[in-house]
């Protein structure tokens, strides 16, 4: 066998960091029990009586042996007597029994597989539904292939828990106490020579799964790690060839690699030890009760009525004691392994969903008798719907798109500020463009707009309405977004396109298609609006994906747009239809655009020049090349002091 190697720089073992431990197994336990014994009761309360049924038919196939042996045999052996008549009454009532264990197991078998896959079934749906509630900042922060690894691997290992561990350990602990109690009725002295080698298998027992446990939860996070590292290099496979960094990206996947594989070979080195320990000790068992129990059976004066059928039954249960035994200590492990599995997945539940304290909604409005009323189609027009419970009156407020900025203040963590007092008011209509160096905080505005994160300090306000009175949802269905990486589902061209308006018909497909100047390429494809699109579009272009993305803004016809480096990805021939095509999609709509290439925001209404979360300069384009300040020096790339 090849040496598996200690690896220093893997997770878990990193600078000495000491492996993950399970916290509360017994309350985790349980706490996973709830899903099985929730919605599958009646099936478990089945299980159970077959699972005694099986065991009470093999303990009546274990005793006929000492009536086969004291009642049949050797009273045939003394008579010569050759009337097999009582033996096969008895033989077919014991194989009436085994048969009837044999319907019960199957039994159980069927109802395991069905709650098995129902309970991960309904845990996959939570953990999906939760993971829909979690924050921005939660993707932010976690490794994407690390959470996949919540789906797979660790869900994975609940599997065998569920189908196999717990029927398996509910029958041995039944199978322990009716062999034992049957032992002690056979034979009390060797009942308690049976039960001194199982405290010697069960202190062994003890010691490889404490060992084993805890490898077995550094298993799960190694694997976390290594997929989220393998689900990166997938992403950035072309930046990895480009810049040649296979050679290194395969040497630190070697190292997660085996700083997984050092995990797993403790953890299973520990667990596949128990068996072939187990066994042997059971075989000790067996050899110094056959001696025992031969000399008491041969002497009559030691243990009167102590038979040879006697000793026959006592030695098979002895073989059954230890059987139970060793399978228990195995399923420990597998049931520790899923456990550390559930530790994952329920941290993952645990973590705080999106809070959404806001009451004031969004909805489809139109004017009767000069009044603003709620309208239950699409109109195109839109307005605030307040309830104010002190009166229990509602009243409804035009949707504009006036956003206003005071003074607000924000960080990514408290402690480290990245916006710093910004103040900025866009009128409706207007469009407003942010510029500055990489970092200085233009994505994190948009950011705060929409919600993703909250602010530390400040106002922001929506027509006059603090955000945070404003229900996410309806928040975020006023705002229409465009990002830099765009993204595509798996579906047709019009799919995609329809994701901005589920229910838009396609007509409206195909007007958003002309409005984003999408149309012409959409028709050149091999089945137009029905080609399907798979790998996040990798069969389009980049800028035919960032047209894409902008019909699909288009069609949710918002009333403020947000454009993040919308054209970025489209050469400058391109660029030029898009933006006429951007132009009227604009027309009527605040919008707020952050752009490198300056060329693009010309024609903003205002410029706001951001540096290292700070306003530094706010202006038209000619306002603020005249001042001949930053804004000038990021678009002519002469210093301020050199002009």
């Amino acid at each position: 066998m090849a040496e598996v190697k200690e690896i220093k720089g893997g997770p878990g073992n990193r600078r000495g960091i000491p492996a993950p431990k399970i916290e509360n197994p017994g309350e985790l336990f349980w706490r996973l029990m709830r899903y099985v014994f929730t919605y599958y009761p009646y099936h478990i309360i089945i299980v159970i009586v077959c699972i005694l049924v099986t065991a009470y038919a093999g303990i009546q196939g274990t005793f006929f042996t000492k009536s086969l042996i004291d009642s049949y045999i050797q009273p045939m052996l003394d008579t010569g007597s050759k009337d097999f008549g009582p033996l096969l009454v008895a033989i077919s009532r014991v194989a009436g029994f085994y048969l009837l264990g044999v319907i019960a197991a199957y039994v159980q078998a069927r109802l395991m597989v069905y709650v098995n896959q129902g309970t991960l079934m309904r845990l996959r749906e939570e953990v999906f539904t939760h993971m829909e509630s979690l924050p921005i900042k939660y993707f932010d922060t976690h490794a994407h292939g690390d959470i996949m690894s919540v789906y797979t691997n660790d869900i994975d290992t609940l599997r065998q828990m569920i189908s196999q561990s717990l029927p398996q350990l509910f029958s041995s602990f039944v199978s322990i106490a009716t062999i034992l109690v049957s032992m002690a009725i056979l034979s009390w002295q060797l009942t308690i020579v049976t039960l001194l080698m199982v405290v010697v298998m069960l202190f062994c027992s003890g010691m490889a799964t404490k060992a084993s446990g805890k490898n077995f939860v550094e298993q799960q996070r190694n694997l976390g790690a290594l997929n989220g590292y393998i689900e990166e290099m997938m992403t950035g496979q072309k930046v990895v060839k480009v810049f040649n960094h296979e050679t290194e990206t395969i040497e630190r996947f070697d190292e997660l690699n085996e700083a997984l594989c050092n995990s797993a070979f403790k953890a299973n080195a520990f667990s596949g030890s128990l068996g072939p320990i187990n066994a042997q000790l059971g075989n000790t068992s067996y050899v110094i009760c056959a001696m025992i129990g031969g000399a008491i059976a041969l002497s009559d004066s030691v243990a009167v009525g102590f038979t040879v059928g006697a000793l026959a039954s006592f030695l098979a249960f002895n073989k059954n004691f230890s059987m139970p035994i060793n399978q228990v200590s195995m399923q420990f492990n597998s049931i520790i392994m899923a456990l550390a599995g559930a530790d994952r997945i329920f941290k993952l539940l645990d973590e705080e969903p999106e809070t959404d304290d806001g009451y004031v909604l969004l909805v489809d409005a139109q004017e009767q008798n000069g009044e603003i009323v709620e309208a239950d189609h699409h109109t195109g027009h839109w307005a605030w719907k307040h309830y104010h419970k002190a009166t229990d009156t509602t009243t409804y407020q035009p949707m504009e798109g006036d956003v206003t900025f005071n003074g607000v203040d924000f960080g990514y963590r408290d402690d480290k500020m990245v916006l710093h007092d910004i103040v900025l008011h866009a009128t409706p209509g207007q469009k407003i463009a942010f510029v500055g160096s990489t970092g200085a905080g233009k994505t994190t505005i948009t950011n705060l707009i929409n919600r993703f994160y909250d602010i530390q300090d400040g106002k922001i306000r929506y027509d006059n309405i603090n955000i945070n009175k404003i229900r996410k949802s309806d928040l975020r269905r006023s705002l229409g977004i465009v990002l830099q990486d765009t993204h595509l589902f798996t579906g047709t061209v019009a799919d995609n396109i329809r994701y901005g308006k589920l229910d838009a018909t396609d007509d409206e497909v195909v007007a958003a298609a002309k409005l984003a100047n999408a149309h012409s390429f959409i028709k050149r494809l091999p089945e137009g609006y029905n080609t399907m699109l798979t790998g996040d579009g990798a069969n389009l272009s980049q800028g035919q994906r960032q047209l894409l993305a902008i019909a699909r803004a288009a069609i949710a016809d918002p009333p403020v747009l947000i454009l993040d480096e919308a054209t970025s990805s489209i050469d400058t021939r391109t660029e030029k239809i898009v933006q006429d095509g951007m132009d009227r999609l604009m027309k009527g709509r605040t919008t707020f655009v952050i752009a490198h290439r300056l060329s693009t925001v010309r024609n903003s209404d205002c410029i706001i020049v951001l540096e290292q979360g700070r306003i530094v300069e706010q202006g038209t384009h000619e306002e603020l090349l005249a001042k001949k300040q930053r804004y000038y020096q990021l678009y002519t790339g002469m210093k301020p002091e050199t002009a």
